[in-house]
């Protein structure tokens, strides 16, 4: 029987926008490092490309909660951040690389939070499917990754904006043809927002994400580039950016049973855990391959499966009326303002301590994480029914 919402439609764009972050997030480094920027400017430069997150989104959110909108928003987001990128083919200098960055990622994060509203919209009371379209979207970037990795083996760096190009050019031609929802702007006021934002447990929840993003920052912007300084092929480097990624991919083959059996706050608390010894591992155990690998399939642990809490938690917090908006407050304040915050003590503090140091401190901000999350976040969430409460 086929489903009653547009699963390939929904699919697909995940597939094509994660496989444009897998083109980005393992290789953008290497590609500002080849166009000749230090650690600083790349930490920069990263911080701009994730920073936009901290506005974008929830511009686009307020404007989709109040227009009932949202797939047009993304539409025009799409396009703009396709004409903004192809600016990198003329190859700019540092400032025009801040500004083209800013642009093109302001409209590239503004799309991602609202097709997550979209798509939970949707699927409607069919909310545990949500992993299996978002799966789409870690084949997307496993595809890329690994496709990129054997490429620039072959051919120069330079190639890498041209395909990011064609992929932003793929998602929009999905999104011009996914239909849209059917929202009701009326009575938006009946549940107000601030009452929400003023509760203990969802500024823990969201100061939580920010950690873990923050977290993340030397993984995004300097693996590749630390796996190089270690004699790592660009193959190799690929394989394991996509070994992470399809770990993702197990994760949520079966999460749907893991929620009907296990709390999202234990999943939540295990899941930050674990980040802190990734990040320890990867840090201090470069030199050994096996060690790489492991740390590679904990990331089903500290992206897949806190993300996954995270889009039912921010379902559960805002409600349908919030909804777009919460998408964005998660998606601004973890992706975007601890992405950034990641980002920038990365690239400052790369090249004057070191590696060890650097990932030393996404440790600890893991552990902070985790301790937040275990006072204030999830303590009466069980499993998945409540979510629908």
């Amino acid at each position: 029987m086929a489903p009653s919402f547009p699963y390939w439609r929904l699919s697909g764009f995940y597939f094509f926008y994660f496989a444009s972050l897998g083109s980005l997030l393992p290789f953008w480094s290497l590609y500002l490092d080849f166009s000749g920027f230090d650690a600083v400017a790349i930490g920069q430069l990263t911080a701009l490309l994730v920073g936009t997150k901290v506005i974008a989104p929830n511009l686009c959110g307020w404007l989709a909660d109040h227009t009932g909108k949202s797939m047009r928003i993304i539409r025009w987001a799409s396009f703009l951040a396709a004409v903004i990128f192809s600016g990198f083919l003329f190859d700019p200098l540092y400032f025009g690389f801040a500004i083209l960055t800013l642009g093109f990622s302001f409209f590239w994060n503004a799309a991602l939070p609202q097709f997550e509203a979209v798509t939970l919209f949707h699927l409607s009371s069919d909310s545990h499917r949500y992993s299996q379209i978002r799966l789409w979207g870690s084949v997307g970037f496993i595809v890329t990754v690994l496709a990129m990795g054997y490429c620039l083996e072959l051919v120069t760096l330079a190639v890498l904006p041209v395909i990011v190009l064609g992929l932003l050019v793929a998602i929009w031609a999905i999104v011009y043809m996914t239909p849209e929802v059917s929202l009701s702007t009326e009575d938006k006021t009946t549940v107000r927002l601030w009452p929400i934002l003023k509760q203990p447990e969802v500024i823990a929840f969201l100061l939580v994400c920010l950690l873990l993003q923050a977290g993340h920052g030397p993984y995004y912007v300097f693996y590749s580039i630390y796996l190089a300084e270690h004699q790592y092929s660009t193959t190799l480097t690929g394989m394991l950016w996509a070994l992470g990624v399809f770990s993702e991919i197990i994760l949520f083959i079966f999460m749907r049973q893991i929620l009907q059996k296990v709390s999202l706050r234990h999943i939540l608390l295990a899941s930050i855990a674990l980040a802190a010894i990734r990040w320890l591992m990867i840090g201090w155990g470069v030199t050994q391959l096996p060690v790489l690998i492991a740390a590679q399939v904990l990331h089903a642990a500290t992206f897949g499966a806190t993300h996954v809490v995270a889009i039912h938690l921010v379902h559960r917090y805002f409600g349908d009326q919030h909804l777009g908006k919460g998408q964005a407050l998660y998606s601004s304040l973890g992706f975007g303002l601890g992405g950034m915050t990641g980002s920038l003590y990365s690239g400052f503090y790369w090249e004057q301590y070191g590696a060890m140091f650097v990932y030393s401190i996404a440790a600890v901000l893991s552990l902070v994480a985790f301790f937040v999350a275990y006072f204030w976040v999830g303590r009466n969430t069980k499993n998945q029914s409540d979510l629908n409460s």
